[in-house]
């Protein structure tokens, strides 16, 4: 990698660390749910219902922790259990409409925070964030 590689991927890393931490204060804030319930309700709101295991390999946990954050977001209302049509053996997981008003309230605080941490940047430094975050998103995807 060169030394120009090298110090845009830390100054992006540097930023999204700090990014990420403010964007979790809004979080507890705005849903009022724990980060982990967050980040598994995204992954069921923006990817689709799925199963016990599939979602635990998403979040990166084991099926036993994944079970007990599941059974708890069933208890707050923000996800389902349902048979799954293809196996009667299989469960699978899907967001209640609360569960997807929650997730898009904080979507919209995030968005609220971002668009006012850029209050201050000029209209070409903002279609410089938009170019490098497009350059972010296809190094992302295509990894």
């Amino acid at each position: 990698m060169s030394s120009t590689k090298r110090e845009a991927a830390d100054r992006i890393h540097s930023a999204a660390i700090h990014l990420l931490r403010r964007v979790r204060e809004v979080d507890a804030k705005a849903m009022g749910i724990s980060p982990a319930r967050a980040s598994a309700l995204s992954v069921l709101v923006f990817g689709g219902a799925r199963s016990l295991t599939e979602l635990a390999a998403a979040e990166q946990v084991t099926s036993a922790t994944m079970s007990k954050l599941v059974t708890a977001m069933e208890g707050e209302g923000l996800v389902r259990r349902y048979p799954d049509v293809n196996d009667a053996r299989s469960i699978r997981i899907e967001p209640t409409a609360k569960g997807r008003r929650i997730l898009e309230r904080g979507r919209k605080r995030r968005l609220d925070l971002l668009e006012q941490l850029l209050g201050g940047a000029s209209d070409a430094e903002i279609a410089a964030v938009g170019t490098a975050a497009s350059v972010v998103e296809r190094a992302v995807e295509s990894a």
